[in-house]
């Protein structure tokens, strides 16, 4: 499972192509600068300072999250950053700054931050920091040694909620207790090599989603039963729980184990009736009997045990159904608690008021735009028939619609009499000197006269 080389190997990476920024390969005079050190202050050079942290930084987690790693060592990066034979000189100043800014951790820090006692578990795995670290750390100073590990505390917290999702969607999330080597194995791919598992079970203990407790020389984890619960100390369920998963594999192996030697004794059967010796064949065939009647009783036992554990799950949802209805139970209280049924009729009844006295004041409000004039509707009826029957005996004798007259100003053109228009031409001629002829004469006595004009 785990090796000091395949630790070395997930701590190194692999070949950072691919992830590289284009000036990597185009830029020479960049990379030259990106290259060289840093100032001893920033305030030296605030511009030039900004611009390589800014580089350096992001591409330092963004190659920890390709290579799927959440350790560092500043060795490892100025392997993995190589560049023509040169390494970057600034990339312990970056370390410093990510530490500085949370971003990064000391393991060792990281480890004295969760309150476990489990850590004594992976014997060598864990080990306390050289003197040297202690004393440069005790004296003040801010270098990062080249060996010391440093944790991505995001990177970590990714790789706890993926450890997590791998266990829920997994078979062993139909119990809340797994032993440690069983998730292990399971995180196998998850987790490059054992430090990276334990640290990841510091962040879900750090979480409260898991807890870990020794019994009889065994390590067991308890897992939290939802995603946004909390997890609950190991108690003597718990601790019964994982006895009988124990048991359940314990015989399910005795009983693989004695169907293999069933087997055995019926192909020994088989080449003894072969060679013709027939007390060798049945003294095969009784013990193939015995054997077969042991895995009977074995699987009454296995069938057992599986019932025990399943009343255990049905039980606990049973348990976790029941939570779920009390607190629906309580919340409904507390919403229902100034509402009474006594209190629902006086409302009912103070609305129903309410509307009776708004249709009062409106019937008094259209009583009053009448100013006191009340029409008797039956008599007001009466009149409306008489004048319907006097309209149906006598037709209503209205006169001709005039014909159109048709006028070319728009100003209306009244009638005048034929002796309007003698009197108006006869002026008319006197004033020119003419005679007129008399009103009796024929009309067409008039056209020599009307011509001139």
């Amino acid at each position: 499972m785990w090796s000091p080389e395949r630790e070395a190997e997930a701590l190194a990476g692999a070949d950072p192509a691919g992830l590289l920024p284009p000036e990597w390969e185009e830029d020479e005079e960049r990379m030259s600068f990106l290259f060289s050190a840093f100032k001893r202050s920033r305030e030296v050079n605030s511009t030039d300072w900004d611009s390589k942290m800014g580089f350096w930084a992001p591409l330092v987690l963004s190659h920890s999250r390709r290579q799927g790693v959440v350790r560092l060592r500043l060795r490892d990066l100025q392997e993995a950053f190589q560049r023509k034979g040169s390494v970057p000189l600034g990339l312990a100043t970056v370390l410093q700054d990510l530490l500085r800014r949370g971003e990064l951790q000391r393991e060792s820090d990281f480890m004295a931050s969760v309150d476990s006692s489990w850590i004594s578990w992976g014997v060598g795995v864990f080990l306390l920091k050289p003197l040297k670290w202690t004393l440069s750390n005790v004296l003040g100073e801010n270098k990062v040694p080249a060996e010391e590990v440093l944790v991505a505390v995001e990177l970590l917290k990714e790789k706890a909620e993926e450890v997590y999702r791998l266990y829920q969607n997994s078979p062993l999330s139909s119990h809340p207790v797994v032993a440690l080597s069983e998730l292990s194995a399971l995180c196998a791919n998850s987790c490059p090599d054992e430090r990276t598992f334990y640290l990841v079970l510091l962040q879900l203990q750090k979480e409260k989603r898991v807890t870990v407790l020794e019994q009889n020389g065994e390590k067991i984890v308890k897992f939290a039963r939802g995603p946004h619960a909390k997890v609950s100390p190991v108690n003597d369920v718990d601790v019964g729980v994982y006895q009988l998963m124990q048991s359940e594999q314990l015989l399910s192996r005795k009983v693989e184990s004695l169907s293999q030697e069933a087997e055995r004794c019926k192909e020994e059967a088989r080449r003894a009736c072969r060679e013709g010796k027939k007390q060798l064949a049945l003294r095969s065939l009784k013990a193939k009997q015995r054997t077969e009647k042991r895995i009977e009783a074995l699987h009454a036992k296995l069938d057992t045990v599986q019932g025990i554990l399943d009343r255990i799950c049905a039980s606990q949802t049973d348990q976790m159904v029941f939570n779920a209805y009390q607190a629906g139970v309580g919340a409904l209280k507390l919403s229902m608690k100034d509402v009474t049924v006594e209190k629902a009729e006086s409302l009912v009844d103070q609305i129903q008021e309410l509307c009776d006295t708004q249709d009062e004041v409106s019937q008094t409000l259209a009583g009053g735009v009448t100013n006191g004039l009340d029409f008797d509707s039956e008599e007001l009826e009466k009149e409306l028939d008489i004048l319907l029957q006097d309209t149906t005996k006598e037709p209503l004798d209205l006169p001709d619609n005039p014909p159109e007259t048709f006028y070319t100003n728009s100003v209306p053109n009244p009638r005048i009499s034929d002796a309007e228009l003698e009197a108006e031409l006869e002026k008319l001629s006197l004033s020119e000197g003419g005679s007129i002829p008399s009103s009796k004469s024929p009309k067409r006595q008039l056209e020599p006269t009307l011509k001139p004009l």
